[in-house]
């Protein structure tokens, strides 16, 4: 009897334990001590922002940390690294003059550029004293009724850093307007626009009347176009307008994308025809004073109506506007690419957008639907033709890059998966391949710069360093003429570059998820020159913040290595259980899994201050940046390919560590992550318990056209009379609504014209009929992003992982005061 009451008792206590476990209570206050306002005032700069310089190789940067800002100028060719001005004596000169008082921890300096000289810089301050604005007689011409005709005044300062000396701009050159219709050419002399659906073009004169009022009546402007009409417009974008919005502004001027010669005496552009494509619409159900609709054009998969793309040519010369005849594949589409714009000219007010070439040539691509097929170009201006200079060819979808364009026109780098790694290529511009230029088992990513005087060519690769996580960007240089890939920014980190137009130097970023990011200069040979910054992170730290834990386990077929990072709540004990949370997103463009230090940390660290292990991880077939074989795994398998591999890693991790509880097992993602946590839930139904899908493309074929028949896969049939049709079939969540078991939240913003609330709207009809319990919240007025929503999802969020995973059903007070606490009181 006394073994049987020890037993008994032994029993009570276990499970009084698990029980208590079971039903832990949410940490609301550690994950309210995260939110988006709070980080603001703990995470700072976080890397260099180099300003290239035209006439040196000096940069300067703005950097901010708990005692404020500092703005710098580096000089590489004397390793020196010195402030702009002296911020305490600066904001007492600011102050004699504004007459509001500055100190100089809190200079609220904007807009500042350095002048021609290189040696005088210019900013603005804005001040409490209130002026009539200068526009104020033509708006009150305007509008009898204006009222507000008074604005702070702003000062426009220049300051001299050789001497020190600041000078108030007493009468400052009146900043243009961005007028965002404007499209200006190289030497200013022409402006092109759109307006109803069709190309017009003004002077530079008429252009100067229209900055001082679009309204003006002697504008005089040249129409180009007349067989424009909507849907088959030469430029404008109607996206984002609801039906009443369109009406209105339906007479504006408009920008058009074209892209210009050096010379200024062409330009070209592309136009879609997708008057045959079918209309989608959302309501506005919160416009006042009646719900209104916007309707816009919605390729989907497999539909017979697509854009039909097109391409124009315009000689100011000849006065002639050309159709190109580049027809090659049915339903193909035009990728125009512009050339690069030097690093040293980001600060210009003015930046051209040139086609890539010269005034006799320029450089286009066109893809075939199902995007096996793809042709670089280059059209021929003086014969008038197309000339096919590389042909890309695949049996999965080809990913491209814009080419590199050198030698004067003679050469070009080009970018291909073709031996199944990216990798860049020399050809010359008859389409002859002279050399590859980077080989091997990892991604050539992008070219930073290619130094033409001294024949090399700077890029970023990744999966190169062994021992590394394969994701780690860094930066490499390799001779045009052939020979060994040179690393230039070795280390265990994630490295983001800025070099100058030269290439003589550039600024390394560099962190992992697990060290506070720091910024250094180093030559082209890969010589750190000097040290510039490290992060000032002591307040995240002194919050509680812990950075989280990178691991890497296997995907289910016990091969593939994949990369995952695990983030635990900051009062975490090993000695306790915790429910695991996967965010994910199945990719193909990406995976959600972070490789250096970030702010973005709503469904990651912030989520795990609740009371769980969340954990982000890679997927076969989830992200570009590895070999063409992992990118394409999911190619024909849109909706279950990931998942596996999903369901692997948190089983790996369970063995690992005993912390882990893996009989609780919940899911969360967003836009493809939605789809995929939603599709978890129905194949793995024994497996994740609770789920929340926000924003979810639950149905492939009910989603752009673009991205599904990529991804998915869409099959060309020709049949005997030649006709080509296009057969897409996939996958969807709805189909296995009957499997759900465990608890799910959807959640879709109504006006989302990307992922249309109709995928969601499908998914919960499909749980409906199947006589499923599950929960839905729609947020009304929110695009894809949920906007200024974004924080009442995230507490609904946890919420409702709380309530399942924890098994706290005591529920939240109605008022999120969470939220709340972070907003004044207005009286």
């Amino acid at each position: 009897m006394r073994k049987v009451y020890l037993y008994t008792l032994l029993f009570f206590w276990v499970g009084s334990s698990f029980a208590q476990e079971a039903h832990t209570k949410g940490n609301y206050e550690l994950a309210a001590r995260f939110s988006p306002e709070k980080l603001k005032k703990m995470i700072f700069t976080t890397d260099v922002d180099a300003h290239w310089l035209k006439k040196s190789d000096r940069f300067w940067y703005e950097y901010e940390t708990t005692e404020g800002k500092n703005w710098y100028i580096v000089n590489p060719a004397t390793r020196t690294k010195t402030k702009l001005f002296d911020n305490d004596r600066l904001a007492a000169e600011i102050t004699k003059i504004v007459k509001d008082p500055f100190d100089g921890q809190h200079l609220d300096i904007s807009n500042l550029k350095f002048l021609e000289d290189e040696n005088t810089i210019q900013f603005k301050i804005k001040s409490t004293q209130e002026v009539v604005k200068k526009d104020w007689e033509e708006i009150k011409a305007k509008n009898r009724n204006a009222k507000d005709s008074l604005e702070k005044k702003t000062f426009v300062f220049s300051f001299n850093i050789n001497s020190q000396t600041l000078t108030e701009i007493t009468d400052p050159e009146e900043e243009a307007k961005r007028l965002s219709w404007a499209n200006i050419s190289p030497d200013s002399s022409k402006i092109v626009f759109s307006k109803n659906e069709n190309l017009f073009w003004m002077d530079k004169a008429n252009f100067l009347k229209a900055v001082k009022d679009e309204k003006d009546s002697t504008i005089v402007e040249h129409q180009l176009t007349t067989d424009g009409e909507k849907d088959y417009s030469y430029g404008g974008w109607g996206r984002g307008e609801d039906n009443e919005e369109e009406e209105k502004n339906k007479n504006n001027r408009k920008r058009a994308g074209v892209l210009w010669s050096a010379d200024s005496k062409q330009f070209i552009l592309s136009r879609s025809d997708s008057r045959k494509v079918k209309d989608l619409w959302v309501i506005h159900n919160t416009r006042n004073p009646r719900p209104t609709l916007e309707t816009y054009k919605y390729a989907m998969p497999g539909e017979k109506e697509q854009p039909t793309a097109e391409l124009y040519h315009y000689s100011f010369a000849s006065e002639k506007m050309s159709k190109l005849d580049v027809s090659t594949f049915k339903d193909q589409t035009i990728g125009l690419w512009s050339e690069s714009i030097a690093a040293s000219n980001r600060d210009d007010d003015f930046k051209p957008v040139l086609w890539l070439g010269n005034n006799d040539f320029f450089y286009f691509s066109i893809t075939s639907r199902d995007l096996k097929r793809i042709d670089i170009c280059r059209w021929n201006i003086k014969e008038g033709k197309k000339e096919v200079i590389i042909e890309e060819r695949s049996n999965t979808y080809i990913d491209i890059q814009k080419p590199e364009i050198i030698n004067n026109g003679t050469a070009l780098i080009h970018w291909s998966e073709r031996d199944g790694w990216g990798h860049y290529y020399l050809y010359d511009t008859q389409g002859n391949l002279k050399r590859q230029l980077t080989s091997g088992p990892f991604h050539s990513e992008s070219i930073v710069r290619v130094d033409e005087k001294n024949n090399f060519l700077y890029f970023t690769a990744n999966g190169r360093e062994k021992g590394e996580d394969p994701y780690y960007e860094h930066l490499y240089k390799v001779n045009l003429s052939g020979g060994a890939i040179t690393l230039l920014n070795p280390g265990d980190f994630n490295h983001g570059t800025s070099m100058n137009d030269k290439a003589t130097y550039f600024v390394n970023n560099y962190s992992r998820v697990n060290t506070v990011p720091a910024s250094a200069l180093y030559d082209n040979t890969g010589r750190k020159i000097m040290d510039l910054e490290t992060a000032d992170l002591s307040s995240l730290f002194a919050a509680g913040y812990k950075f989280p834990e990178p691991y890497k386990v296997k995907a289910d077929d016990g091969i593939t290595d994949l990369y995952g990072v695990m983030y635990k709540p900051f009062d975490f004990d090993s000695t306790k259980k915790y429910p695991i949370i996967e965010y994910v997103y199945p990719g193909p463009q990406t995976e959600a899994v972070n490789k250096a230090f970030g702010r973005g940390m709503d469904r990651i660290d912030r989520l795990a201050q609740f009371g769980f292990v969340v954990v982000t991880i890679g997927n076969r077939g989830g992200h570009p940046s590895r070999s063409k074989w992992y990118h394409n795994y999911g190619y024909g398998n849109l909706r279950d390919y990931g998942l596996a591999d999903k369901k692997a890693a948190v089983e790996q991790l369970a063995d690992r560590h005993s912390f882990i509880d893996k009989s609780r097992v919940g899911i969360h993602g967003h836009s493809g992550g939605g789809f995929m946590s939603t599709a978890a839930m129905l194949v793995y139904p024994d497996f994740f318990k609770v789920a929340v899908s926000s924003a979810g493309n639950h149905e492939n074929n009910i989603y752009n056209r673009w991205w599904s028949e990529k991804h998915h896969g869409v099959k060309e049939v020709i049949n005997p009379k030649g006709d080509t049709t296009f057969i897409y079939q996939v996958e969807k969540n709805p189909d296995l609504a009957k499997n759900l078991k465990g608890r799910l939240l959807l959640v879709t913003g109504d006006v989302d014209n990307n992922v249309h609330p109709a995928n969601t709207i499908r998914m919960a009809n499909a749980l409906i009929k199947a006589n499923k319990r599950f929960d839905f919240i729609i947020l009304p007025s929110q695009r894809h992003g949920f906007g200024d929503m974004t924080e009442y999802f995230f507490w609904r969020m946890g919420d409702y992982f709380v309530q399942h995973l924890l098994g706290d059903n005591t529920p939240p007070p109605v008022d999120m005061m969470e939220i709340q606490r972070e907003k004044p009181l207005v009286k």
